[in-house]
């Protein structure tokens, strides 16, 4: 084991080491092929990893992140730092071949790529793989289910989601040869594998996401790894039949690994066959000697680890502002998914007109937040369910989890699942929609917001079309908007456009990508940092 991590230390990889504080007093680290934790002080061998059979290798190598980390970053509690190897970054002719591609794309659009792009496609998805460049196979693979979406009709294309794909291979390669803070293995994915099995694993319930889309009717249970201060998703997904499209409580009753889906997001799940891929997504191997079991949760969320449970939705704002851009983040999934633990229920309203259910709330030690919740026909009975739970009818709401993100206002939560007496998950519950709502939403314009949105969707419409099929008119569009976006006080947002409007022409080569992927880049990391 000794001498595998020593090989594998003399290659360099990185990791993040989380030093112990009174909230949390286990010190852990990050490493690309699971979590290790150090459970008793001054005592190696009752350090744990995550991953099944490493023989101990993950051990050395956490130990030696932490060496790193007190030599180079000593007064910081989480540190991220590069270990062995070499600094430089070398010629990485897989990632090229990707970006190249991605502009050859922007360069012709959606709208109009022949069938000759799947060859190429297919190409630099093998490159990127035996390269180990995670993160960018994983935006190729993504890529590629949009071109293919587009070219069946298939409602899973989106214009916005193709030109951030097309944005984000450009910006890892940036990030990668001008030595941003991030390091280029944290940026890349380097050596991330594709997927690792577990040790026997205990998984706390957070809620389920219903999302319907391309003809089928997808369930993403959503699940705590406490021990490795991670979230795991297990997807499922099925047809819409000429029955009609199940609906979220249908769904629930599916069963999976011996459990019913509903179970599963509400329960407490044990289990000596979980596989875990790059991107935190979760499966359960089959097997004889492998066992699942799971059994019901009662919402004790109390015992969850600070990096995933918050108190003050403030605190977790501020901390949310400190993460690298979108762009340049790990993908995995349900990153931004966190458990807050509640103080009071302060309003709770309806927009009709928009169909979204808004609730005031403050967290247990201060701060307050927005839960908000939109109707999609998946779950008709998810903003009943919702509202019940937050106003007190299964008792007082104790947590709250959900996706999380900065807003205007502050932290906004997308709910998965309310704890009171009982677990409640809205896309799983019963119900037709039909209930009454009260209250009302205070529905303030926002100028930025529209401005950002009416920019980044001229952009999109750009990537669809392509740079060399564009109107004749599109760069005046773009000064347009552009003056819409100084007027708000964006004026390096608006000045970026104006850029790309003066490469437009009858040819745009490589600088109408380069001012493209720029106006694309600022307007993505303005709307994420307000």
């Amino acid at each position: 084991a000794l001498a595998a991590a020593q090989r594998r230390r003399r290659r360099g990889y990185t990791a993040v080491v989380h030093r112990p504080d009174a909230a949390d007093p286990v010190p852990r680290v990050e490493l690309p092929t699971g979590t290790v934790r150090f459970l008793v002080p001054r005592q190696i061998g009752y350090a744990r990893g995550d991953a099944a059979d490493d023989g101990g290798e993950a051990i050395a190598l956490a130990v030696w992140a932490c060496r790193t980390a007190d030599r180079e970053q000593p007064d910081r509690p989480e540190a991220q730092v590069r270990v062995g190897g070499s600094a430089t970054v070398v010629d990485r002719p897989a990632l090229d071949a990707a970006v190249t591609l991605a502009a050859d794309v922007l360069l012709t659009g959606a709208a109009h790529l022949g069938s000759g792009v799947d060859a190429r496609l297919a190409a630099v998805r093998r490159d990127l793989d035996a390269a180990g460049l995670r993160w960018p196979l994983l935006a190729v693979d993504d890529l590629a289910g949009q071109l293919e979406a587009y070219a069946a009709r298939g409602a899973r294309y989106r214009p916005e989601t193709f030109a951030d794909l097309l944005a984000e291979l450009p910006a890892r390669r940036r990030a990668v040869v001008n030595a941003g803070a991030t390091p280029p293995e944290r940026v890349l994915g380097t050596h991330e594998p594709a997927e690792t099995p577990l040790r026997r694993v205990r998984l706390t319930g957070l809620g389920a996401r219903v999302r319907c889309s391309g003809g089928e009717v997808g369930v993403d249970v959503v699940l705590a790894h406490p021990a490795a201060v991670s979230v795991l998703v297990l997807s499922r997904a099925y047809p819409v039949t000429d029955d009609g499209t199940p609906t979220g409580h249908e769904l629930a009753g599916r069963r999976v690994t011996g459990a019913t889906l509903g179970a599963l997001a509400a329960g407490n799940v044990v289990s000596e066959s979980a596989v875990r891929s790059a991107a935190h997504r979760l499966r359960f191997a089959a097997g004889r000697l492998a066992r699942t079991t799971v059994t019901p949760g009662a919402g004790e969320w109390s015992g969850l680890p600070p990096g995933l449970l918050a108190h003050d939705p403030d605190a977790l704002a501020a901390e949310l502002a400190g993460r690298p851009p979108r762009l340049l983040r790990p993908r995995t999934a349900a990153e931004a998914v966190r458990v807050l633990a509640l103080g009071e229920v302060h309003a709770i309203g309806y927009a009709a007109g928009e169909q979204r259910l808004d609730a005031t709330v403050t967290g247990a030690d201060g701060g307050t937040a927005t839960v908000t919740a939109t109707h999609h026909a998946a779950a008709p009975g998810a903003l009943d369910a919702l509202a019940a739970a937050l106003d007190g009818t299964h008792g007082r709401p104790r947590y709250v989890s959900g996706t999380v993100r900065r807003g205007a206002d502050g932290l906004v939560v997308e709910p998965l699942a309310v704890v009171a007496d009982a677990v409640v998950v809205p896309d799983l519950a019963p119900g037709a929609g039909d209930g009454r709502l009260a209250g009302a939403v205070d529905v303030r314009p926002d100028p930025v917001a529209a401005a950002l949105g009416t920019a980044s969707a001229l952009l999109a419409q750009a990537a669809h079309t392509g740079l060399r099929h564009l109107a004749a008119g599109f760069p005046e569009r773009l000064r347009t908007t552009a003056a819409g976006l100084a007027g708000v006080g964006l004026e390096r947002c608006g000045a970026a456009l104006s850029g790309l409007a003066g490469t437009l022409g009858a040819d745009p080569g490589e600088p109408a990508v380069r001012a493209w992927v720029d106006a694309w880049i600022r307007l993505s990391v303005t709307a994420e940092s307000r």
